[in-house]
């Protein structure tokens, strides 16, 4: 599974990254994490930085999720995959 953290390096993007990697790391998930800086890669998935996409779903756009939602959606993306 790739989490795509899209974002440019503003707080709001890192502290987004940070709470995936939590997440990710308290539900024991073999993911990888990939931060996307580059504008126009990121202007290819979402238009509200920051956002997030498991594979190739965006769930997150515009918001920074705590922890406790990336760890639902996650939850439920595994078990409808």
């Amino acid at each position: 599974m790739i989490i795509r953290v899209f974002g440019t390096g503003c707080p709001k993007c890192n502290q987004t990254y940070e709470n995936v990697k939590k997440a990710v790391e308290e539900l024991g998930i073999d993911a990888e994490i990939v931060k996307v800086t580059d504008i126009n890669e990121i202007s290819e998935w979402i238009f509200i930085p920051p956002g997030v996409a498991f594979d190739d779903l965006v769930v997150f756009e515009g918001k920074i999720p705590t922890v406790e939602e990336i760890k639902k959606e996650l939850e439920d993306y595994i078990k409808n995959k």
